[in-house]
């Protein structure tokens, strides 16, 4: 994203903290104003001591006075900016976090699977709170640095124009400066913040996955791999760092120059009577402070840059296309017919995977999908859920096209069981009855009886009400499977999705659960994919399925009789198996 849409667009987020943004503004201009009469009454101060004459210490005794009422209400003035801005710091982080988990909800998963899952969370987190950072040290010294220099300018000019003059002569090489380096680190920050969203989602991959990488052996590579875009993010995050530390320093010299200036000129102007102590005094303090803000300011320019390299990061999400959702709901109660009618789909336009698929699935049939890794297994699962959609071809339920549906009320017919199980953060009871209201308890107990779940969930603590610690990791893979193959019958849909739901759970388990899957999937249409030939031996229909097309389809008995694709799969596991016995 453009950096000028950037600013745009987070213009936009601020006009909802309008409120404290106002009262930032006007704190920051109260103790703009006061910092700027202070230098006015301790002139006067000074010369009142120094003058000709005896002090008037009535007069004096004012003037203190005044300077500390002045100091007192400068404070007030800065605790309430200082309040406002970090209001309005969290509400944008606040508002920004809510659209961002909002925009993840509502597009397409065909479109959220081409990014990373360290990058999202990256972009959420990271990335906001530098947005936040950002905004809070921008809204802090920008707005009274402008005051201050904008008014210090004008009391100089009323006082001497010459002296000012210098001052405004010699300003325009720091903003020079300061542009051209700016320039140069919002480039280096855009690149410093996708290589540390890219770090991120190394170290949250590996993390998640540290058990499969040393299964595998993959600790060299996956450690090349890290150590490679950590040394790119080293290498970025110097050039940037080079670049933005020499405008603070920069500025620092040129303001020093102009200090310098002011001091001889206004020395130089005393000495000849044109302007008294006291007013050189006032002058050399506002010389000071007209050049304060721009040492502060151009140290914010920098976090600035970084804030919005991060925030074209959240913008480019927030801009993806989002899911078009039908008005219509699905109407009445399903039987669960399901007919593909020559299905077409490919994840990339010039790589096809599934072609002119024709499936017909009668009401209460279990129908089995197995074929090599990649084949489009799942794929077809994810097309009948409307995780993706059909390039051509139509998928039909009860003889409805799902595409004139909402998806919502297409999901609520089914049940998805995936070989990666799905917890929530709370009790045993919540995991089982979600997505659910109002239901019994006697209702979850019976589904997990069904499962084969009652009897461990009764050995945990406090049994149903047992919260899931999942950094303790409180069950085994096969537990927490049986947990969700629980809530899908609890749910009990008119159409069933295992996806290689009993690939992880051991031997015995899985018997358990097969009898108890046919018991009460009976009447229910089932689709199973596995990879395992002997779960889905008693299945009314097996397609096996290769480089995207059904190249078999029959029962298991039909199919090894073929002597085909399917009896070379299943002769090859049933070698293993045996090979792994002895």
């Amino acid at each position: 994203m453009k950096r000028r849409t950037t600013m745009k667009t987070l213009f936009g987020y601020l006009k909802s903290q309008v409120g404290y943004v106002v009262l930032s503004f006007a704190g920051a201009f109260a103790g703009a104003v006061i910092s700027l009469y202070i230098p006015l009454l301790t002139g006067r101060a000074v010369d009142q001591m120094i003058g000709a004459g005896q002090v008037e210490f009535a007069v004096l005794t004012d003037l203190i006075q005044k300077i500390v009422l002045c100091i007192v209400m400068g404070f007030f003035a800065q605790w309430l900016t200082n309040y406002c801005n970090n209001a309005i710091s969290f509400g944008v982080s606040h508002a920004m976090r809510e659209d961002f988990f909002s925009k993840m909800k509502r597009i397409a998963l065909a479109r959220m699977d081409q990014y990373a899952y360290g990058d999202l969370v990256n972009r959420m987190i990271s990335d906001v709170e530098q947005v936040s950072d950002g905004l809070l040290l921008g809204a802090n010294q920008l707005f009274s640095g402008l005051v201050t220099i904008v008014g210090t300018l004008i009391f100089m000019l009323l006082m001497d124009v010459r002296i000012t003059l210098v001052v405004i002569y010699l300003t325009p090489i720091s903003l020079l400066a300061a542009t051209f380096i700016s320039k140069k680190t919002y480039h280096l920050f855009q690149k410093q913040s996708k290589l540390r969203a890219q770090v991120s989602g190394i170290v949250n991959e590996s993390v998640s996955g540290e058990k499969l990488i040393q299964a595998y052996g993959q600790e060299d590579i996956i450690m090349e791999e890290f150590a490679r875009s950590n040394h790119d993010l080293k290498v970025i995050s110097r050039k940037a760092t080079f670049y933005s530390s020499l405008v603070n320093p920069g500025t620092r010299f040129i303001n020093a120059l102009v200090y310098m200036a002011v001091a001889l000129v206004g020395a130089i102007s005393a000495l000849r009577g044109l302007i008294s102590v006291g007013q050189l005094t006032v002058f050399l303090s506002y010389a000071n402070q007209y050049t304060k803000p721009f040492n502060e300011i151009t140290g914010v320019v920098t976090e600035l840059q970084n804030a919005l390299a991060c925030a074209g990061r959240i913008f480019d999400f927030l801009e993806e296309e989002e899911e078009q959702e039908e008005a219509m709901q699905f109407p009445g109660e399903v039987k669960g017919n399901v007919t593909f009618e020559n299905v077409s789909f490919s994840y990339e336009p010039d790589k096809p995977l599934i072609q002119n698929m024709n499936i017909e699935a009668r009401e209460g049939q279990l129908i089995a999908i197995v074929g090599p890794t990649g084949c489009g297994k799942t794929t077809l699962i994810n097309l009948l859920m409307r995780f993706y959609e059909v390039d051509d071809g139509r998928i039909l339920i009860d003889g409805k096209d799902i595409a004139d549906y909402s998806r919502q009320s297409l999901r609520a017919q089914m049940c998805m069981v995936l070989q990666d199980s799905f917890l929530i953060q709370g009790t045993i009871r919540d995991n089982i009855s979600f997505g659910l209201e109002q239901i019994r308890r006697e209702e979850i107990v019976n589904a997990a009886k069904a499962a084969y779940a009652d009897e461990f969930i009764m050995q945990l603590p406090q049994g149903y009400d047992t919260v899931l610690d999942f950094e303790a990791d409180t069950l085994s893979q096969g537990q927490k499977q049986l947990l969700c193959i629980a809530r899908a019958m609890l749910h009990s849909p008119a159409i069933m999705i295992l996806d290689e739901a009993t690939s992880s759970v051991d031997t015995l388990t899985e018997q358990k659960i097969q009898k108890a899957f046919h018991k009460l999937m009976k009447g229910r249409t089932s689709f199973v994919v596995a990879h395992r030939l002997s779960t889905i031996m008693n299945a009314d229909c097996i397609l096996v399925m290769n480089d995207g097309k059904i190249v078999e389809r029959g029962t298991h008995e039909q199919l090894l009789k073929k002597d085909g694709f399917y009896r070379k799969l299943y002769e090859s596991q049933f070698d293993a198996a045996v090979a792994g016995k002895e």
